[in-house]
């Protein structure tokens, strides 16, 4: 009898104790704000219509250059106002895609937001405290990030993918800034 109570204590205390921490786990996934609201919220007056970035041969072999595989599809959707663009582009973390929006102004990163999270592990990166460190950073003469970024234990791969994302955003921009102003 002592020993069966003793048993069923333990279980308690450890259902009691980690019970939290699955929670936090489980809350990593999720769908944290729309496409539609996060260009409203870039463009708060009025958003502009999308438009569409052509994936040319060249494009496509820089593309997966920054991503480390081929890049799918033929063309990519955007927003954009003067020297200021919206990017929403996925990437996978582990094993599931990450939905992020990426704004950039004038060859710099003015927003990252993770708009959805589908993996067990690794959710923090959609926290503002990681994303902010991409503000500022633009692209070096390698079309590489300009600025190194600190990474999070346990969450490697969606770090990856994120650096991968705003990579790739800068350089989308790039080009369809350069496109204008010739």
């Amino acid at each position: 009898m002592l020993f069966a109570l003793k048993n069923t204590l333990i279980f308690i205390t450890v259902l009691l104790f980690t019970t939290p921490l699955v929670s936090s786990v489980a809350s990593a996934k999720g769908v944290f704000q729309s496409r539609a609201d996060f260009i409203g919220e870039v463009f708060p007056n009025q958003p502009p219509q999308s438009k569409v970035l052509w994936i040319t041969p060249e494009l496509r072999q820089q593309a997966q250059k920054i991503l480390g595989h081929p890049l799918y599809g033929l063309r990519i959707r955007y927003h954009r106002t003067d020297h200021k663009t919206a990017w929403i582009l996925e990437e996978i973390g582990k094993e599931m895609p990450i939905t992020m929006g990426v704004v950039v102004e004038n060859h710099k990163v003015a927003l990252v937001k993770i708009l959805a999270y589908r993996e067990s592990r690794g959710g923090e990166v959609r926290y503002r405290a990681y994303t902010n460190q991409y503000i500022g950073m633009g692209l070096d003469s390698n079309l590489r990030l300009n600025q190194s970024v600190d990474g999070i234990t346990g969450a490697t791969l969606s770090v990856w993918a994120v650096n991968k994302v705003v990579n790739l955003a800068l350089y989308y921009h790039s080009l369809v800034i350069s496109q204008t102003d010739h």
